[in-house]
């Protein structure tokens, strides 16, 4: 009969839940104790907080958004707050007021219109307006301007650079980590107390924890900055898009954390860790650099929010503008945590064969192969 297996002071060996819960709390327990983190997170969210505050007191104007509105669609917009109407005797007039640069914009009835109406800009509608409106109507625009709206470029921007500094953050943290780890030889006094793969396991729970609580704090931030400057249709419409990036993030930093680790595992020295880092460090840039470049592009963002590396940025993008289906977002999701799995298994193979191995950097097929 078989004696449950116990350590020197006669204990019970930990559960590989508790080998992965002790790493996790050791990979957390030791950035809390690291003062650049504690102040760099919290410079992040002051920045962010000024950020959020000093946008929602630029957009918000106090007179009201200028709008032409025509005869036929005065009911459309009764008891609306926020926007300061101008009548207009007709449609002609009221893309006269337009291109005057008397009012931003103008709704006009719309036969054609399912909804009786439509909205008619110089070159791009503006954004906050449309949230006002109960329904959004059609777009006409009589000079299409292919960079797109300033609202649009600055969310695109946003969740870029939040998904760019948090995984490239913790990314190489882990990286480094692993390094570290493996040239003091510390690793080896690890693994002779934990299963390799709970040690991966932990360090990618325990680094997820700390990029999820920034994330949510970012968050937090966006919605009391936006409440702060009055910007409740604003708010509303980022709700949304902003829980869908969340979501995403989660699965998506879980992929690279763990692609990371298994990257770094391949080498011994701090020094060699760009040699198989690096094509992941574009990986994370690649989203932040595509929605400065093509956030006005559907195809370009269409395609960003189905790509497993992308979709946390590009989905949530497209929710905000209105251009996503309600299945499209579960459709994207369910891409993702299928490649967050197959990056997993993958992950740990790599890991596990390479973390024991000093000296030379380790090719990817001997990784592969054991």
């Amino acid at each position: 009969m078989s004696t449950p297996t116990t350590s020197p002071t006669n204990r019970p060996a930990p559960s590989t839940a508790q080998s992965v819960w002790l790493v996790a709390e050791r990979e957390i327990g030791s950035k809390l104790r690291s003062k650049a983190f504690v102040i760099s997170t919290a410079i992040l969210f002051v920045i962010a907080l000024a950020g959020v505050i000093w946008g929602g007191f630029t957009a918000r104007d106090t007179s009201g958004i200028p709008v032409a509105v025509t005869p036929d669609a005065t009911s459309q917009v009764q008891g609306i707050e926020g926007i300061d109407i101008t009548d207009a005797a007709d449609r002609a007039a009221a893309e006269d007021l337009i291109r005057d640069g008397k009012v931003d914009a103008a709704i006009v009835g719309d036969s054609s219109s399912p909804i009786g109406y439509a909205l008619v800009a110089e070159s791009s509608a503006p954004t906050t307006l449309l949230l006002l409106l109960a329904k959004t109507p059609p777009v006409e625009l009589l000079e299409p301007d292919e960079t797109g709206g300033a609202l649009r470029y600055l969310v695109a921007i946003g969740f870029g650079a939040v998904f760019l500094l948090a995984a490239s953050l913790f990314g190489g943290t882990i990286a480094q980590s692993v390094v570290e780890e493996k040239q003091t030889r510390v690793v080896e006094i690890l693994i002779s107390a934990v299963p390799t793969r709970a040690l991966l396991a932990g360090k990618v729970i325990g680094n997820t924890i700390l990029a999820m609580a920034q994330i949510l704090g970012l968050a937090a931030i966006a919605v009391i900055g936006l409440s702060v400057t009055g910007q409740a249709a604003l708010l509303q419409g980022l709700g949304g898009p902003i829980a869908w990036f969340a979501v995403f993030f989660f699965f998506g930093f879980i992929l690279l954390a763990s692609l990371f680790a298994a990257a770094a595992a391949m080498v011994s020295r701090q020094e060699d860790i760009g040699s198989t880092t690096t094509p992941l460090t574009f990986l994370v840039m690649a989203p932040y650099f595509l929605v400065i470049f093509f956030n006005d592009n559907p195809l370009v963002v269409g395609i960003m929010s189905y790509v497993p590396f992308s979709a946390p940025v590009g989905m949530p993008l497209r929710l905000f503008l209105g251009d996503a289906q309600w299945w499209e977002p579960l459709l994207s999701l369910v891409i993702l945590i299928v490649t967050c799995v197959a990056a997993i298994l993958l992950g740990a193979k790599i890991y596990e064969n390479s973390l024991l191995r000093m000296g030379g950097r380790v090719k990817l097929a001997e990784a592969l192969r054991g």
